[in-house]
């Protein structure tokens, strides 16, 4: 696979940084071949089955329509490393091919530009996982039986699909700190995208080393729903369609306000009464991967809590800039308005006076006087010369 990149008319030189920004996507998928091809030859699959396949399974499948179980290991280390590797890889596919295309179309400016790609590779991201997510919730019953969040704990059996969400999900938020230096994000862009890439990945690997994957689902996907809501908008808000994004940004309103408060219920829920009804430990189980103690449950429940006050708080304060920006442009556009009513004022009163000065004259004069601003060039002048 070659991906083009558009340069100057000089290629840089190969080992050169800007070399290997320009071509790390064909870099990268060399690497990712290397353990793919390595699966095809006797000698080398063992080694490289550790970064492809799925590790760690509990139970084997003996007929066809088994379910194989899984828990997590170290070798799964090993396979969030190639999903890293193709995460790159697909962030360089849709860019080239989609989101540069859309700007190029678009004219959009260098701001807009670093927000706009920011939103196509996160909207894919989010819809894809919401999706995936939300099949799994269904399919396992979580959304007409909450109980299943904490019931039979620890959750350390997953299915082959709901570990491979949590591998992909840790994946893709690695990625996303090279891809700082790869996409060359701005000093000023880059706090706030290395801020909550590393909330995504503490928390979900948090979840996930912890056996509290089931709750970390549920609220992977209230967040990621929102999420895809925000940066639809966005979008529609730079390619110019003004009255959907506005309609895109009121859903979103209303939904952040209700997925902070769903999602704090859930936790209060789950960590506060559902998992203190089952066999609580003194101390933490790490061998049979139980964390039910209470120091885990506050922890992890204040943990939760305080991560959505935080978005709340931000929204707000987002919210009350925004308003004090529109009110101070209101306050612009009003007393510009009320200079130039002045300046017409003021224009209407000359005018008026002279006209005044002018009816206050003998009829002759006046005719004259009319007579003599008629004519281009006497208004420049105070008096007439006769010659």
């Amino acid at each position: 696979m070659g991906l083009k990149r558009r340069t100057g008319t000089k290629n840089p030189p190969i080992f050169s940084t800007e070399f290997f920004i320009q071509n790390h996507a064909d870099i990268v998928s060399c690497i990712a071949m290397v353990f793919v091809i390595g699966l095809l030859f006797q000698v080398s699959a063992p080694l490289a089955s550790i970064f492809v396949v799925m590790h760690h399974n509990v139970t084997e499948a003996i007929e066809p329509n088994d379910v194989v179980l899984y828990t997590y290991g170290r070798q799964d280390l090993c396979v969030i490393t190639f999903y890293f590797l193709i995460a790159i890889v697909m962030h360089a596919i849709l860019q080239e091919y989609a989101l540069d295309k859309l700007n190029r179309k678009l004219h959009l400016s260098k701001m807009k530009h670093s927000k706009f790609n920011e939103s196509g590779q996160l909207l894919v991201f989010y819809a894809i996982s919401l999706i995936w997510g939300g099949d799994i919730i269904i399919r396992d019953g979580y959304l007409l039986n909450i109980s299943k969040l904490w019931q039979d704990y620890p959750h350390n059996e997953m299915t082959f699909m709901f570990k491979f969400y949590f591998i992909v999900q840790l994946a893709y938020w690695l990625h996303c700190y090279p891809e700082l230096f790869f996409q060359k994000v701005k000093k000023d862009e880059m706090k706030s995208r290395i801020v909550y890439t590393t909330l995504y990945l503490a928390f979900l690997a948090a979840g996930y080393a912890l056996n509290f994957t089931r709750i970390a689902i549920c609220l992977s996907v209230l967040h990621y729903l929102v999420e895809t809501v925000f940066h639809i908008a966005r979008l529609l808000y730079f390619a110019e369609k003004a009255k959907a994004a506005s309609y895109g940004f009121t859903v979103w309103n209303v939904l952040f306000v209700l997925v902070r408060l769903g999602s704090i219920t859930l936790s209060v829920l789950t960590f506060w009464y559902g998992l203190a009804l089952q066999q609580a430990l003194e101390a933490m189980d790490i061998v049979s991967g139980n964390f039910n103690t209470q120091l885990v449950r506050i922890n992890s429940l204040v943990a939760v809590c305080l991560l959505q006050a935080w978005m709340m708080w931000n929204f707000i304060n987002f919210h009350l800039k925004r308003m004090r920006e529109r009110a101070a442009q209101i306050a612009s556009s009003k007393k510009k308005a009320l200079a130039k009513k002045e300046k017409k004022l003021k224009k209407d009163e000359m005018k008026k006076a002279s006209e005044d000065e002018v009816n206050e004259l003998p009829e002759v004069d006046q005719y004259a006087k009319k007579d003599l601003r008629s004519r281009p060039g006497a208004a420049s002048s105070p008096k007439s010369k006769r010659f």
